[in-house]
């Protein structure tokens, strides 16, 4: 924390909010206070002649969020969603595309939706050369099933001219999106994420190949997304456990996100591992034209499921915000540092009578949803749209019970 030099003015405070910045190890009433796009200083009471004022009593202020899968090539490829409507709906500050795109079809999502957002978008490479090309309601084509669709050389060229906003490769396993390919598919990926040194992200499906055969095979800071899919091929044993193979991948430094989308978060698969011990790394929506409409919803519904499950709001915040800036390898996202820019989502958590559902129809019954307030894109208020999925299920309407 930091207080200002005696007359030095600041262009937005953010008066009295619960501050969770888990990277600076911060939680506590406090003020945050943003100068030429920038955090300039947080902690009590700070001055405010001349600023403009938000008061956010009784507010989560954190780190703007992070939504480590997505898939956001909107129009140009059809699992995609419009990033702004998303990041909208989620108060995200930051959105990382999941493979939608792949070394064909890259540059049209650099530029003609990348750099037309007011948002942060990265993506991870697709090592599949037409990236995620036939997936919608009713239709699912692997893009990962013949090794001449996944040239590693194509793959490693598009991301070395790209580094400013290609974070790392992207592969789908199992089921009919690798086929016979199998393990072949995350052999010709690593072989990529090697050469960049990027980390690689590996989505889990049904077997063949099965998660331990998968999770083997990731080095440190790999991320294995979908961790909760439920069975089968999900990563709890038959004694209720979570299996030995991700409790190894996980020492060795093996990232573990929740992605949630249509097929991959089953309470059965998120109560034993978490009953067990085994917490995710990493909280994200994997939000396209399927999920967006639920169960999965966006990455705040997401969050507010987690902290349903049990997960503690700093918690739920830091695998949201700071883990997701450090797995893409940008620690200049993620925190409310000094000097950090100021990306800067506010919250509120509501008491709630929400029946959450899991991918398989399961139903639990919640307790609290978080909901936005306000965004700040270095330093730049952002719209933020209530989720009208969620409002009647908020005890007393907007200003009822608040954490």
């Amino acid at each position: 924390m930091t207080s200002p030099a005696a007359g030095q003015g600041f262009d937005i405070v953010l008066k009295g909010g619960r501050v969770l910045d888990e990277r600076n190890g911060v939680d506590g009433v406090l003020d945050v206070a943003i100068k030429a796009g920038r955090i300039a200083a947080v902690g009590k009471d700070l001055a405010t002649a001349g600023a403009k004022v938000e008061d956010v009593s009784g507010a989560i202020v954190a780190p703007g969020l992070i939504d480590i899968h997505t898939h956001v090539y909107h129009k140009a490829t059809s699992l995609s969603v419009d990033p702004g409507f998303i990041a909208r709906r989620s108060a995200c500050t930051t959105l990382v595309d999941a493979g939608s795109a792949g070394a064909g079809n890259y540059d049209g999502f650099r530029d003609y939706v990348m750099i037309h957002s007011p948002y942060r978008i990265f993506a991870f490479l697709n090592i599949s050369f037409p990236g995620i090309f036939g997936f919608d309601k009713g239709v699912s084509i692997g893009e990962a099933t013949l090794r001449s669709m996944l040239p590693v050389e194509k793959c490693v060229e598009k991301v070395e001219a790209n580094r400013d906003r290609i974070i790392g490769v992207k592969v789908r396993i199992g089921g009919i999106v690798t086929g016979e390919l199998g393990l072949g598919a995350l052999e010709l990926a690593l072989e990529a994420a090697n050469a960049l040194n990027l980390p690689l992200m590996t989505h889990i499906g049904t077997a063949p190949p099965s998660y331990a055969d998968v999770v083997d095979m990731l080095r440190p800071g790999d991320i294995l997304t979908h961790c909760y899919r439920p069975d089968p091929n999900s990563a709890i044993g038959p004694d209720g456990k979570v299996i030995d193979a991700v409790l190894k991948a996980r020492e060795r430094g093996v990232l573990f996100d929740i992605a949630h989308g249509m097929g991959a978060f089953g309470y059965d698969s998120a109560e034993a591992a978490l009953q067990d011990g085994f917490k995710p790394d990493l909280i994200s929506s994997d939000v396209h034209v399927i999920a967006v409409e639920g169960p999965g919803y966006d990455l705040l519904h997401t969050m507010s499921k987690l902290l349903n499950c049990g997960l503690s709001l700093p918690e739920v915040i830091g695998m949201s915000a700071n883990r997701p800036a450090l797995a893409i390898q940008r620690p200049e996202l993620g925190h409310l540092g000094v000097g950090a820019v100021a990306d800067i989502t506010v919250l509120k958590q509501y008491d709630s009578n929400y029946v959450f559902q899991d991918v398989v129809g399961k139903r639990r019954q919640g307790s609290s949803l978080l909901q936005p307030v306000s965004v700040y894109l270095g330093g730049k208020s952002m719209e933020v749209s209530r989720r009208p999925f969620e409002e009647s299920f908020l005890i007393g309407g907007h200003h009822g019970h608040e954490h």
